[in-house]
């Protein structure tokens, strides 16, 4: 079988996440017959997001394990991100 073959079990193993594989199955073994190609369509882009996500994130630490920087423009968005991370404590989040 291609491993562009999505199936079942593979979105499920792609996920990584055991609480979301479980959401996964859940949805998918729920899943009137008319919405199953739906459902699966959904998460099998879940799951083709996190995979390359994944890919990504392993071609990153790559760089940084040589020391290099990685390629292409990056933008720090560190006061960006602590600024919504106090603003969403202030409405009592988290």
């Amino acid at each position: 079988m291609s491993r562009s073959t999505w199936t079942i079990e593979r979105i499920r193993d792609a996920l990584g996440n055991p609480a979301l594989a479980q959401r996964f199955l859940g949805e998918i073994n729920r899943a009137p017959a008319h919405e199953l190609l739906a459902v699966f369509a959904r998460w099998e882009r879940i799951a083709k997001d996190t995979v390359a996500t994944v890919e990504r994130g392993r071609e990153l630490a790559a760089y940084d394990a040589r020391g290099e920087d990685p390629p292409g423009e990056w933008a720090d968005a560190t006061d960006k991100v602590l600024a919504e991370a106090a603003r969403i404590r202030a409405r009592g989040a988290a």
